[in-house]
C-alpha cells in the first residue's frame, strides 16, 4: 500500500532505541525526510547511518534533553532550522516509566510530568504554527496505561497527555491537523526489560496473567501504526487513543 508520505518531513523524539528507532526506519522506507532527536548522540549517529545504508536519505540528528521547557524549545528550533520550517509530522515518542520507591518523591513527580506530558505540549507549541500555515499536519503522542496497582510517576502524566491530545485534536481539526495517541502495552524494549521486567521469570509471569496474545510486542508492532496515522490515508482518524497491547488485560 502506498501511504502517500513521500516528500513529508517528520521529527521523532526518543529515537535512539525501541519504538522511536523502529518508527524511524519505517518512516524512512516510506520516503519521509527525518529529524531524529534523543539523548544519546552515538545511538542517533548509528541509526542515521543504518538508514542511509538502506538507501534512504540520512536523517538529521539532534542530541538533547526534553527535561525542561528550554531544552524542548532548543530541539524544536534546531529541527525547524534544519527543515526550513517544514515539519509535517511530529511523533512525540520520548518518555520514561518512573517507578516510585517513595510515592511522595516530589523530584520524580516533577521530572515525570515534564518528560511524559509537558515536553509533548512544548514541542507541539513550537511545531504546530507551521502546520497551521500549510493546513496539514500530524501529531502522534505515545501514552501508556492510565492506572497501575503500584505507584509510578509516569502514569498520571501519560493520562494528562491523552486528555490534552483529545482536546488539541478538536482545536486543530479545522486546520487539517490530526492528533492521536498510541498506548503501548508491554513492548520488548530496553526500558521495559531494565525497569519493569528485569528477569525472564517476571516477564513470563506478567504474560501469563495479563497478555492473552502470549508474548511481549515488538517495537515495530507500534511503529507501523504511527506511520499509518501520519499518512494522508488516516486523515479522518483524529482524537483517537489506540492501544497496541495484544489484548492486554489492564487490571488495577
Amino acid at each position: 500500500m502506498d501511504l502517500k508520505l513521500g516528500g513529508k518531513c517528520a521529527l521523532i523524539t526518543g529515537a535512539t532505541a525501541g519504538i522511536g528507532e523502529a518508527a524511524a526506519k519505517l518512516f524512512a522506507a516510506e520516503g519521509v525526510r527525518l529529524v531524529l532527536s534523543g539523548r544519546r548522540e552515538d545511538a542517533l549517529k548509528t541509526l542515521s547511518e543504518a538508514i542511509a545504508a538502506s538507501g534512504a536519505p540520512a536523517p538529521a540528528i539532534i542530541a538533547g534533553e526534553l527535561d525542561s521547557a528550554d531544552g524542548c524549545e532548543k530541539i524544536a528550533a534546531e529541527a525547524l532550522d534544519i527543515t526550513d520550517g517544514q515539519i509535517d509530522i511530529l511523533f512525540n515518542n520520548a518518555g520514561a516509566s518512573m517507578p516510585l520507591d517513595n510515592p511522595w518523591d516530589d523530584a520524580k513527580w516533577d521530572a515525570s510530568l515534564q518528560l511524559n506530558f509537558a515536553a509533548s505540549r512544548q514541542m507541539s507549541a513550537a511545531i504546530v504554527p507551521g502546520m497551521q500555515t500549510r493546513k496539514w499536519g500530524r501529531i502522534i503522542n505515545t501514552t501508556g496505561a492510565m492506572v497501575t496497582p503500584v505507584p509510578n510517576a509516569a502514569i498520571p502524566a501519560k493520562a494528562a497527555l491523552q486528555s490534552w491530545s483529545r482536546s488539541l485534536a478538536i482545536q486543530l481539526a479545522p486546520d487539517g491537523i490530526t492528533v492521536n495517541t498510541i498506548a503501548p502495552g508491554r513492548i520488548d524494549t530496553e526500558q521495559i526489560r531494565n525497569k519493569l521486567h528485569p528477569t525472564e521469570e517476571s516477564r513470563q509471569a506478567f504474560i501469563d496473567r495479563f497478555i492473552p496474545a502470549g508474548y511481549f510486542g515488538e517495537p515495530e508492532d507500534l511503529a507501523v501504526l504511527a506511520v499509518f496515522l501520519a499518512s494522508p490515508l488516516a486523515g479522518y482518524i483524529n482524537g483517537a487513543a489506540i492501544p497496541v497491547d495484544g489484548a492486554m488485560l489492564r487490571i488495577t
